[in-house]
């Protein structure tokens, strides 16, 4: 009898240390004291009387993943296309958790699903595929509205994947094939356009620099005819004033560059020249000036 009230004793014990519970961090319990809701207990030590009080459910506090299986879907010009959808949730309220619906992971796979078919359902294919952040900002915040009362709160959804049918995705490659041929044309077009242009400029370019060459040419040369007009014209007038200087008349002047002038008209060549009487006697003239400028 004595090893019987032991044994009931040292049940007892064990027992009532399994009533003593540590809650880990970002974890909750829902306790119930005779099938009731009592408390909830936060992360931290706690204890349960015995045979009244119980936890019934364990409640995560930390942020979770649904990742659901692909749902058919028919776009506004009738297109099915499997989409399947990833959901960010976090547990705001334990106890709405626990008593809000059966199950919430199913409840938000078919509430996903009916609000995807909603939204697609007014778009169409093109405005689909590139409509993800917007599909993506409406169905959280519609999911995050229904899910209130569950004590759940939607951070974000994703559109994983966006499955046309073959034949769409087969339409859908050749159209991009055709507009990357289409940019490739237009780039070589262009880039074809430029080469010409550039060679337009240059060519542009080497005939103004020649034309600019050929007038400085032009302008060199003119300018140093010029200047072997104006020293030849300035010698001759240092000629004049020599003969003047030397007391001849400008009569005597002018005869004696006839004379000159006769013998540069024969240059060399001619065997007999006819020379008129009234500069005859210039000739004397002449040389004796010759002489008196040679001395």
């Amino acid at each position: 009898m004595e090893y019987f009230f032991i044994t009931l004793l040292a049940l007892l014990v064990i027992y009532c240390v399994t009533c003593v519970k540590i809650v880990p961090q970002a974890s909750t319990f829902i306790i119930e004291r005779l099938g009731k809701y009592k408390h909830t207990w936060n992360a931290g030590l706690h204890c349960r009387l015995p045979f009244i009080d119980r936890v019934i459910r364990r409640v995560p506090l930390k942020e979770q993943i649904a990742d659901f299986p692909p749902q058919p879907v028919i776009t506004k010009d009738n297109v099915t296309m499997q989409i399947d959808t990833v959901v960010f949730y976090q547990i705001f309220d334990p106890k709405l958790y626990t008593y809000g619906i059966e199950n919430p992971v199913l409840a938000i796979e078919n509430l996903t699903a009916t609000t995807l078919r909603n939204i697609i359902g007014e778009l169409e294919l093109d405005e689909t595929l590139t409509s993800r952040e917007t599909i993506n900002a409406k169905m959280s915040n519609l999911l995050d509205v229904a899910t209130d009362p569950w004590g759940i709160k939607i951070n974000r959804v994703e559109l994983k994947n966006i499955m046309p049918p073959a034949a769409i995705q087969e339409a859908m490659e050749k159209q991009m094939k055709a507009e990357r041929e289409r940019r490739e044309a237009i780039l070589r077009a262009e880039g074809e356009k430029k080469s010409a242009i550039l060679e337009a400029e240059g060519e542009k370019e080497s005939r103004v620099l020649r034309a600019e060459a050929l007038k400085q040419e032009l302008v060199l040369e003119a300018e140093g005819h010029a200047e072997s007009i104006r020293k030849h014209k300035q010698a001759e007038a240092d000629g004049y004033k020599l003969l003047m200087d030397a007391g001849l008349s400008t009569e005597q002047v002018v005869k004696l560059k006839s004379l000159e002038a006769f013998e540069k008209s024969a240059d060399g060549k001619a065997t007999k020249i006819i020379i008129p009487s009234e500069i005859q006697g210039v000739a004397g003239l002449a040389e004796g000036i010759s002489s008196l400028t040679k001395n």
